[in-house]
């Protein structure tokens, strides 16, 4: 039993490790020594090559459960370092939210510190604020809609924190998310355009549609045009009617600028305007849209 195994000294001498992390190791699980006679710890060769990895994954940061993981095979080391990283992304992202929440407090003004205290204290980090606002428009993305397509109109309606947001951005996003909380909004949301999808045969195809309609307006948009009638206003009509499989008629108009009226609530454009504060887009996806919804009412008035 000792011929070809090291001890426990032999096997802290050749890697560098201390002999009470060794026993740590053992009582953990990492290590699985044999015993001699008299009942002490032996090691076999290749626990030397087994504990220098331990001790360089260690070194990286990785915890036991996750170093445990690899030893066993469960994950790749690859993947192992790669969660790591995620999870440090994340801790860092969380630290960058609260650095600037704590900076808009201070920039605050004595009048103004009370009010801002009270929306930034309801939102405790961006990554569970993110899930408040997914959780308003994902009811919008079931139904035969393709992934990718559902995953950018999430990403446009339900923005991202910034992974460094200004101190404009944390209280954008947090008056952001408390009005996405707010009911009205949500029955707003409920009743939008989209209301009523499962009659549209190609969701895919509509959404689309109605993203090149929004680059034609962006021009516009982002130079402060007031909405008017003219080609991005046809092609998201024209998307609309394709979609239900009618024409691009005076009625069709009528009814299409009556049906998307909840997305001319008021409510609706702070939610896009307090949206791009958060991106800093010059015209983003969801105002460029009210403007075209804008130009429809006043082309039917």
């Amino acid at each position: 039993m000792t011929e070809d195994t090291l001890g426990i000294g032999d096997l802290a001498r050749r890697t560098g490790v201390p002999v009470r992390t060794i026993r740590f190791y053992c009582d953990e699980g990492l290590l699985e020594p044999g015993r001699s006679v008299g009942g002490h710890r032996r090691f076999d060769r290749e626990t030397v090559d087994r504990l220098n990895l331990v001790r360089r994954l260690r070194g990286l940061g990785l915890g036991l459960r996750s170093i445990t993981d690899v030893l066993t095979g469960s994950c790749s080391l690859d993947e192992a370092v790669a969660a790591e990283r995620a999870a440090l992304d994340r801790e860092v992202a969380t630290l960058a939210w609260r650095r600037s929440v704590l900076r808009a407090v201070e920039e605050s003004s004595p009048a103004d510190r009370a009010a801002r205290l009270e929306l930034l204290s309801a939102v405790q980090d961006g990554f569970s604020a993110h899930e408040v606002l997914v959780r308003l428009w994902h009811p919008m993305t079931t139904g035969p809609i393709p992934p990718d397509t559902a995953g950018m109109f999430l990403a446009v309606s339900a923005p991202r924190p910034p992974e460094q947001p200004s101190t404009g951005q944390v209280v954008a996003y947090a008056s952001l998310v408390v009005l996405a909380a707010d009911r009205t909004l949500a029955g707003h949301v409920r009743a939008s355009t989209l209301a009523g999808h499962e009659r549209v045969a190609d969701l895919g195809a509509l959404h689309a549609e109605v993203g090149a309609a929004c680059e034609l307006a962006f021009t516009s948009v982002a130079a402060g045009d007031p909405p008017s009638p003219g080609p991005a206003l046809d092609r998201f009509v024209a998307a609309h009617a394709a979609a239900l499989g009618e024409g691009d008629t005076p009625e069709f108009r009528r009814a299409l600028n009556h049906r998307t009226a909840p997305d001319r609530a008021a409510k609706v454009r702070r939610y896009w305007h307090l949206a791009g504060e958060v991106t800093g887009e010059a015209a983003p996806m969801g105002v460029t849209h009210t403007w075209l919804l804008d130009a429809l009412d006043r082309s039917v008035a």
